[in-house]
């Protein structure tokens, strides 16, 4: 079998990072299907996948404070000729590509609408499954209702997808009524538990192993800035922090943290060696493991992680 997942990117790796968990998962298992991730290339070419996985890249985008899209690298490009590019580069590659099954994380319609094409392509055709994956816990519910939950969203799920995974408990925290969902995807929601994580984080260890030797002995304080985009003044908080004298500070800061804001940082590390600033680490879990404190910008999957 030929399976899909699609995630937007944007902003952080726990899209990516969930479909990949989907990814490893699926390649363990005795069905050993070949599978295509769809995302964004700053993100592809941050995860370690086993064989069986390869990627169509999407060039990327950003989110703006006021919520339109602008192109994050292509300066000369419009945002409307970016989304177009991505929703093209989608459709071909599932018109060839021809999966069995096709999971989209979060969004019904993808950025600014950019799966539409493809859903409709796909559904009229009839042979490819459509799921939507979803974490338990979105947003606050008033977040919930007026930018996800839009009638453009629901009518995508009644109108194209088979099924609603929701990756969680509904006895810990139960998404349908929490955002009062029921009625508009009740019926096609299925709760599948937590995701297992280990097959990803089997890689991870592996990886990450020589660097988590190389760190000093003694108490570990770990900063975690997401992608690193927005991360810039929280990294600048932790390195102007005091720390006990039996801790290090670690400080990580993602492939999106301006080069500017990057290289401030390593330099006021660099006078103090109380410090290290790592650019980039495929999974932080390893060293999540080996922290005793953790400074984060608190995102959904960092949160799970460290607990």
């Amino acid at each position: 079998p030929r399976i899909a997942l699609y995630s937007q990117g944007m902003v952080g790796f726990g899209h990516i990072r969930r479909n990949a968990s989907i990814a490893q998962a699926l390649r363990h298992s005795t069905l050993q299907p070949d599978i295509m991730l769809i995302a964004e290339a700053w993100q592809a070419g941050a995860l370690l996948m086993p064989p069986g996985v390869d990627c169509v890249t999407l060039p990327a985008l950003r989110r703006d404070a006021n919520g339109g899209y602008n192109p994050r690298f292509l300066l000369d490009v419009s945002d409307e000729e970016l989304i177009a590019l991505r929703t093209r580069v989608i459709r071909s590659a599932m018109e060839v590509f021809d999966p069995d099954l096709l999971v989209v994380d979060y969004l019904p319609l993808g950025v600014a609408g950019e799966l539409a094409p493809t859903l409709e392509f796909l559904k009229r055709r009839g042979k490819t499954r459509l799921v939507l994956g979803l974490r338990d816990v979105l947003y606050d519910p008033e977040t919930v209702k007026r930018s996800w939950a839009n009638q453009d969203n629901l009518d995508a799920i009644q109108n194209y997808y088979d099924s609603v995974w929701i990756y969680g408990d509904p006895t810990v925290f139960d998404p349908l009524r929490e955002y009062d969902l029921v009625e508009s995807v009740g019926t096609k929601a299925r709760h599948t538990g937590y995701l297992d994580q280990r097959p990803r984080l089997e890689y991870a260890k592996a990886e990450a192993a020589p660097l988590v030797a190389n760190l000093p002995s003694g108490k570990i304080a770990l900063c975690l800035v997401g992608g690193g985009h927005d991360g810039g003044a929280l990294a600048e908080a932790f390195l102007q922090s005091n720390l006990p004298l039996d801790t290090t500070g670690v400080l990580v800061t993602g492939p999106l943290m301006p080069w500017e804001e990057r290289q401030h940082v390593r330099l006021e590390a660099e006078q103090r060696p109380q410090f290290r600033v790592l650019d980039f680490v495929h999974d932080p879990t390893p060293l999540i493991d080996r922290a005793d404190r953790i400074i984060a910008m608190g995102g959904y999957n960092t949160v799970c992680e460290a607990l």
